[in-house]
């Protein structure tokens, strides 16, 4: 009995050394909610957004707000380990801005398929041609019923 009472000891130990785990440090300094402009035009917080609800992880990042074209582009990467991919988020997703002007995506530029893809989410920069930031100062990207009932991305502006 004895001879096992010293080894159990020492693995539950270890055990427990291994899952008492410290918690990581707290940033001292949060990233600022809005990039301060450089000139009379726009300019965005351009950080990477990440949503993590149901089985699949998110990662958005905007590609071109700061100069924005015909086009805005967001690059988004999706990684699962148990659902299909093969859905078109440009149906899925809207582009709304705090002044009310709504888009909706008019590509989803990727693969079909898999559990790793990235793709760009492509949506018009203009609707009956003006601008979608003229006086805005918040810019909100919604996508629905992709194993979540809604992700939301958002970016500030000034």
């Amino acid at each position: 009995m004895k001879r096992f009472l010293i080894p159990s000891l020492l693995i539950l130990t270890l055990i427990l050394a291994a899952c008492s785990a410290t918690p990581a440090p707290l940033p001292s300094d949060p990233a600022p909610d809005f990039v301060s402009p450089s000139n009379s035009a726009a300019q965005f917080d351009s950080a990477m957004r990440t949503d993590e609800q149901g089985d699949i992880i998110f990662e958005v990042t905007p590609l071109n707000l700061n100069a924005p074209a015909e086009t805005l582009e967001f690059d988004i990467v999706l990684t699962t380990h148990s659902i299909d991919l093969s859905m078109d988020l440009a149906a899925l997703a809207t582009l709304i801005t705090d002044t009310g002007v709504t888009v909706q995506a008019t590509l989803w530029d990727a693969p079909r398929g898999g559990h790793h893809v990235e793709g760009k989410l492509i949506f018009p920069a203009t609707v009956d041609g003006k601008s979608i930031f003229n006086a805005a100062t918040k810019l909100t990207l919604t996508i629905v019923n992709v194993d979540a009932p809604s992700r939301v991305f958002e970016w500030g502006v000034q």
